[in-house]
Formats: structure tokens, C-alpha cells, sequence
């Protein structure tokens, strides 16, 4: 006998007027409505239609656990932007066979690997920065980040690696855009936004297509390192390989959801770091002295205190699933605010504390910036390995000044939340001198007060 649905309680206005909130501040709309209702409440979505939000632990538990039965990945999703040959898109056996196939290559493990070209493509970026005067930092942590996939995912170089670095951001930044626009992907020729985004992703698939022509016929590529790499030789259980498109697809996904995202946290961590000088001064000291303890429960930190993803949703196809008291009927989307999240989760959430981590890595359905259960983002090694050496290289090399200034507004670019003026940053250049003992010796240009 199927359960009665029983809904969490929520807003009463009209659909229009909740789409029209949503759609004018996704974030202030939910903290209003999560300050309202607590820890569940039920509302009607653009995109995603009648939607339970959650953010309370034990209730993101059971919903990453609940099996592919019951829940499914939400339709449309970002395959709309991605292609239907991206993780995103694929549901049950598909999915399951694609991610198993996809883990090897960003085993935690393989990441030490890519560890000296993160370090080198960051010297290459802060070597421009100026000293003294303010800037923000997103231009060039989004530089970074996309050459370091780019290198490392692709294995580009030359011709085709400037030709990527010329169509990825443009094709980013509309394809963000675009994915709570589903009406506008029709080709309306090419001024139109749909018209524009499948000029560019064809252009990116032919650069990613000779691509995969080069590495697959390299005679070494059982020695390469690079995931595209490891992607030609990866096979599925009968022994067969991703076809072309998918690999396009995938290396699409990749590029769209990996580099993004990275750089928008560093630039977050930049903005965090200087509002809180104590934290960046310990932080500097464990740098120089080769720790990375603290370094690590600050990136852990910045992700709960300023996440850059504002949930992951699945779609009720049962036809009912019991969430706690609740029982959601099918149809219905279940989300996991992220933000909310980290909010009911944590005592005194709004303030900036590392030290919540620094005994112990966080709780998985707690701490869910990765989102969580059989669609964990498969990144994440590699997005926490980015963050470590961008950050350690930075403080090394630039004393970032301290700033008494408001915080930055969360200001969403599409999928991501970034800081409203990219994260602005003071820096000056470390000297590096040869000590007695012939250590290098590090200090900083000039001493300058709170900007």
C-alpha cells in the first residue's frame, strides 16, 4: 500500500511570485524561507517544479542514501549544457558503469602527480600581480584553473592549447547562464544566446577531436599521465571503450564543472583569509615551517563558510519516498541546500573558524560542498589537491595585506556563487634571502597597516 504524502510546510504565494523570487536572489530567498520554516519546507521551482528543500543532516543522510529506485538524478538537468554524454545526464546502470569507469583516473592518490604543474601554472599567474594596489583575484584564479585541466585532463599543448584557452570561457560563462534557460537553447541563429553556445561548443569539439586523434595514436600512451589518457584506455566491464562523443562530453563536463568552480572557492579563500587576520597569520607560519594541517581546515572552512554550489537535487520517481516524518509523492524534487546546510550544522556558523577541522575531517552529510551519495562530485580529490597548492604558493610568494573593509556579497555567475568584487587583494612580494645556516629565508617587501 503506497504511504500518504506528507509535504513539509512552505510559502502559500503564488507560483508566479515564488519563481520570480527565486529567479531575482536565489540565496536570500532560501535563507528567508529556511529562517521561516527550519530545516524543511516545500516550495515551487522554475526548472525543477514542486521541490522539498532540505538542510538537515540527518535528513541529507537518508536522501544520499536512499537507492536509485527511488530517487533519480533531476530531468531536464545539465546535460542540457554538458551534452547526453555527460555524467550529469546519465541515470541508474548508465551512470553507475560511467562513474565506475571515470574513478581510477582521480583516485586521491593519482593527485600528487599533478601537484608541481598546479605550483608551476600558479608562479606563471602571480608573477603579473601587482604590489601594492588592489585587484581581484577570480581573473586569475580562473587562468589557473583552466590551464592546469587543461594540462592535465587534456594533455594540451601548442595549438591546441591556446585554441582551448580562447573558447572555454566564453563558452563557460554562456553555457552557466544557459542552464536555467532552458527555452533560450534553441539555434535562433547567431546572435541569438542558443545560436552563440552551439557555435562555440562545435568549435570545441573540433579542437577536442583532433585532440583525441593525437593522444590516441601517441605510441606512449601507456606512459602518459594525463586523464584524457587514462579515459582512451578505460573500458567497461564487456570490454568496450566511451565512444567519441561521450569522451567529448565528458571532457566538456570536466573543463565547465571543474575549473569554474575551483577558482571561484580561491577566490573566496582570498576574500576570507584577508577578513581574518589571526587565521592568516597562523596560516602564513604553518606555510613557511612546511605544515599543511591548518591549511587544510581552511580550505575545509571556506567551503562550508562560502560554498559556491547552492544544492544538489534528485527527482522522487517511487511513488512515494519518506524523508523523517516526511513522505514525499513522486514528481516531486528533493534538494539539499548546500548553504542551509552548513548553517543548521554548525554552532555559530556564520563565523570563520578552521579550527572546526583541524582535529578531524568533516562529515559527509554534514559538510556537503561536493554534494553527496552515488553523485558526489568525482573531482573533488582533485578541486582539494588544486586549492592546497594555489593557496601554499600564494602565501609563499605575496604577504596578502589584511583588510578591514565589508565582506564581499555572494553574486551568482549562472551555476556558481562568486564574491561580488572577485575576491580584491593587496599583496606585496616575499623576499626570498639565503640565511646563515643556508635556509631560505622569507619576508616581506614592506610592512603596511589593515587596508
Amino acid at each position: 500500500m503506497t504511504a500518504v504524502a506528507h509535504l513539509p510546510p512552505g510559502p502559500r504565494w503564488p507560483l508566479p511570485v515564488q519563481g520570480l523570487a527565486y529567479l531575482a536572489s536565489r540565496r536570500r530567498f532560501m535563507h528567508a524561507l529556511g529562517k521561516r520554516y527550519g530545516c524543511a519546507f516545500t516550495v515551487r521551482l522554475p526548472f525543477f517544479g514542486p521541490t522539498v528543500i532540505i538542510s538537515d543532516p540527518a535528513l541529507v543522510k537518508q536522501f544520499f542514501q536512499t537507492r536509485t529506485d527511488v530517487v533519480r538524478n533531476v530531468e531536464p538537468n545539465l546535460d542540457l549544457v554538458l551534452g547526453p554524454g555527460s555524467t550529469f545526464g546519465l541515470q541508474d546502470e548508465e551512470h553507475r558503469r560511467r562513474r565506475k569507469l571515470l574513478v581510477p583516473p582521480f583516485h586521491g592518490k593519482r593527485m600528487r602527480a599533478y601537484e608541481n604543474l598546479v605550483e608551476e601554472e600558479t608562479l606563471n599567474e602571480i608573477a603579473t600581480w601587482p604590489d601594492g594596489r588592489e585587484f581581484a583575484v577570480l581573473p586569475s584564479t580562473n587562468r589557473i584553473t583552466l590551464n592546469v585541466i587543461l594540462r592535465a585532463v587534456f594533455g594540451a599543448q601548442g595549438a591546441e592549447f591556446e585554441a582551448l584557452r580562447k573558447v572555454m570561457p566564453p563558452l563557460v560563462a554562456l553555457g552557466s547562464q544557459l542552464v536555467f534557460l532552458p527555452w533560450l537553447h534553441r539555434d535562433l541563429g547567431r546572435w541569438s544566446p542558443g545560436g552563440r553556445f552551439l557555435a562555440l561548443r562545435r568549435e570545441f569539439d573540433v579542437i577536442v577531436g583532433s585532440l583525441i586523434d593525437r593522444v590516441a595514436a601517441d605510441p606512449n600512451l601507456e606512459q602518459r599521465d594525463d586523464v584524457l589518457s587514462l579515459m582512451l584506455q578505460s573500458r567497461y566491464e564487456d570490454g568496450t571503450a566511451m565512444s567519441r562523443s561521450d569522451l567529448a562530453d565528458e571532457l566538456f563536463t570536466l573543463l565547465a564543472a571543474g575549473h569554474e568552480t575551483t577558482a571561484t572557492q580561491l577566490a573566496w579563500a582570498v576574500e576570507r583569509l584577508r577578513r581574518h587576520p589571526g587565521v592568516l597569520s597562523r596560516l602564513v607560519d604553518e606555510v613557511d615551517a612546511g605544515g599543511s594541517d591548518l591549511l587544510q581546515a581552511t580550505i575545509h572552512e571556506v567551503q562550508r563558510n562560502r560554498p559556491v554550489i547552492e544544492g544538489a537535487a534528485r527527482q522522487v520517481v517511487a511513488p512515494t519516498m519518506p524523508l523523517g516524518q516526511w513522505v514525499i509523492p513522486h514528481g516531486y524534487t528533493v534538494q539539499v541546500d548546500i548553504p542551509l546546510t552548513h548553517q543548521n550544522a554548525y554552532p555559530d556558523p556564520d563565523r570563520f573558524d578552521p579550527d572546526r577541522f583541524t582535529e578531524s575531517s568533516p562529515d559527509l552529510y554534514s559538510w556537503v560542498p561536493f554534494g553527496g551519495g552515488t553523485r558526489r562530485c568525482l573531482g573533488a580529490a582533485f578541486a582539494n589537491m588544486e586549492m592546497n597548492v594555489v593557496l601554499r604558493t600564494i602565501l609563499r610568494e605575496f604577504r596578502l595585506v589584511p583588510t578591514s573593509s565589508r565582506d564581499e556579497r555572494m553574486h551568482s555567475r549562472g551555476v556558481a556563487f562568486a564574491p561580488s568584487g572577485g575576491g580584491r587583494a593587496v599583496v606585496y612580494r616575499r623576499i626570498h634571502t639565503a640565511g646563515s645556516d643556508g635556509k631560505v629565508q622569507l619576508q616581506s617587501v614592506t610592512t603596511v597597516a589593515l587596508g
